[in-house]
């Protein structure tokens, strides 16, 4: 291939569209249970997050509730993913290996947020969320009917390997996934680019500014205990029984049962199996979808 700018510019036509095919083609798991945000500035704030009110007859004037606003705040962060592809192989016309490369660079954006999403779930026991507690704890604090301060948990504790159980039925979500600027496709394939004259190596990259964090506990319960029936039936219980502020039953409905490929067995027993170990019905069968992520071994 003759090195000018139309051949380049077809080049670069060429390797965007193997990206986008890569980026398109990409499945993600995670937009079950995470809300997409758009964001235009360096960070975003959800002081409102947890807020709960309650419906009432309106008699006399409406009551204003006046509750409590959470500092919590996420930060947008830049990431990028470069290649180099050396002139000899443009000039030789050995470009074969470099569009799959490309689509697998557009895979590799697509399935980015899933290795955020997922590594803020493995920290929720210990990453702090708009309360100011752990994400996965057992002191969140609630105030309740009487207007007292209690602990309420969204944490089983145990202490072997994790899963999580999900109420993706609402419009806010258990995580939040911030996006400030999409993944971008650019290139530098100038003679006057450092690369390309020092280097003979014309450079196609992408590079995308997002975060995520933390949205509603509430919606969310993790365990470390063994998964079978009764510890399953244990933390679907505490999920819909979970009441806010001011005793507001939420309405809790766990449709998500999130686990590592270790546990694909075991979740399957537990949830979709048509009878359990000792041959009775399982009355949990169907209760809620599984899914079995290799973001999570």
């Amino acid at each position: 291939m003759i090195i000018n700018q139309t051949n380049l510019r077809t080049l670069y036509i060429g390797f965007k569209a193997a990206f986008q095919t890569g980026f398109a083609g990409a499945t993600p798991d995670f937009d079950q249970f995470t809300l997409t945000v758009p964001s235009t500035t360096s960070a975003e704030e959800y002081g409102w997050l947890g807020k709960t009110t309650a419906f009432r007859e309106w008699i006399g004037d409406r009551v204003i509730q006046n509750l409590k606003l959470h500092d919590y705040t996420i930060k947008n962060k830049t990431f990028e993913n470069t290649v180099g592809v050396p002139r000899e192989n443009i000039e030789d016309d050995n470009l074969g290996i470099f569009s799959p490369m490309m689509a697998q660079l557009g895979q590799d954006a697509a399935e980015h947020p899933a290795t955020l999403v997922y590594e803020l779930l493995k920290k929720g026991f210990t990453d702090l969320c708009y309360d100011g507690q752990p994400f996965f704890d057992t002191d969140h604090p609630v105030i309740n009917v009487a207007g007292a301060e209690v602990s309420v948990s969204n944490s089983s504790g145990g202490s072997g390997t994790p899963w999580f159980l999900l109420d993706t039925t609402r419009v806010m979500k258990p995580l939040i996934l911030q996006m400030r600027k999409n993944y971008n496709f650019v290139q530098q394939d100038q003679e006057k680019d450092e690369n390309v004259f020092m280097r003979k190596e014309y450079i196609y990259g992408v590079d995308a500014r997002l975060n995520v964090g933390f949205g509603l506990w509430q919606l969310a319960h993790a365990s470390r205990q063994e998964l079978n029936a009764a510890n399953f039936g244990t933390a679907y219980a505490a999920m819909q029984g979970m009441k806010g502020d001011k005793g507001k039953i939420l309405g809790i409905r766990p449709k998500l049962l999130v686990v590592p490929p270790s546990l694909r067995e075991q979740a399957l027993e537990v949830v979709k199996a048509e009878r359990n170990a000792a041959g009775a019905t399982n009355i949990n069968r169907d209760v809620v979808d599984v899914l079995v992520t290799p973001w999570l071994a």
